[in-house]
């Protein structure tokens, strides 16, 4: 089944919006279906098989034994790649987005994890720290394209942060994680991990605090698509960032936020 053919999902219902709005995240079962998320799954390994993939430095096994320099993420794919391009502003998403955010969304980042086993975590961070979207935050698509959980490095989220200020981070314990940013959950706060069927995609806001274990399963890889978004209303973002684009793929201009940086890198910078 293709993505056209695909059955529209139902609206968000009152009572996802107010869990939304009450926890700061929402996780959507089966927005995508299994087959979509086969086809993504294909899609990358054929990109990655053919080294088609642009500014993306490959490492064998024999120069590295890092899985993650093996099968690095892949940045913005949408500025280069129609099938991202199509899963970044499906209407699927865009009408989730809209019901959470109360306006419509813009488009500004694309990512695929491979997440090999054996690969490192991610430590605890705040997506708004890179986008540095103001006066809004930013809001992330998660979709999982494998199973995941916390065997093979599931993500974790942090319920109810989504009011936490964006912290400065401290340095992250670099033996687990590959980035070197830290947000320490509050106190108090317990971490919980988000189990996720291939196509279910999870939705947080960009103050959650989140993040993931490395993978310790011998065969099981955790790949995902990640997209953020920002309500059509905020006033700037980091340059990172440009072009955003609405929903429709028509670019949108912005004021450049004098902060932030690619999404997970300690990379910070002005305009």
């Amino acid at each position: 089944m293709s993505m056209t053919e695909a059955v529209a999902r139902p609206a968000v219902s009152a009572e996802e919006l107010d869990f939304f709005h009450r926890e700061g995240y929402l996780i959507r079962r089966k927005l995508f279906s299994r087959e979509e998320a086969q086809g993504l799954r294909e899609h990358y390994t054929e990109l990655h098989a053919s080294r088609a993939i642009r500014n993306y430095k490959f490492a064998t096994p024999e120069e590295s034994g890092d899985p993650l320099k093996c099968y690095p993420r892949i940045m913005h794919p949408h500025r280069w790649d129609a099938l991202s391009l199509q899963w970044l502003l499906d209407p699927r998403v865009a009408d989730t987005l809209k019901s959470l955010l109360g306006e419509d969304p813009v488009a500004t980042q694309s990512m695929l994890y491979f997440k090999p086993p054996g690969a490192k975590g991610q430590a605890f961070h705040q997506d708004n720290f890179y986008l540095n979207v103001k006066p809004q935050s930013c809001i992330a698509s998660w979709v999982a394209l494998d199973r995941t959980d916390p065997e093979n490095g599931g993500l974790s989220i942090c319920p109810r942060t989504h009011t936490y200020a964006v912290q400065c981070p401290e340095r992250a314990n670099l033996e687990i994680s590959f980035t070197t940013e830290l947000v320490q959950p509050p106190e108090g706060t317990e971490p919980i991990p988000a189990i996720l069927e291939p196509g279910d995609t999870l939705f947080f806001n960009g103050s959650v605090v989140h993040g993931s274990t490395p993978n310790r399963s011998k065969d099981r890889w955790r790949r995902s698509f990640i997209c953020h978004y920002a309500p059509r209303s905020m006033q700037e973002i980091a340059h990172w960032y440009f072009p955003v684009l609405d929903m429709g793929g028509k670019e949108v201009t912005y004021r450049c936020a004098t902060d932030g940086g690619p999404c997970g890198t300690e990379a910070k910078g002005p305009h």
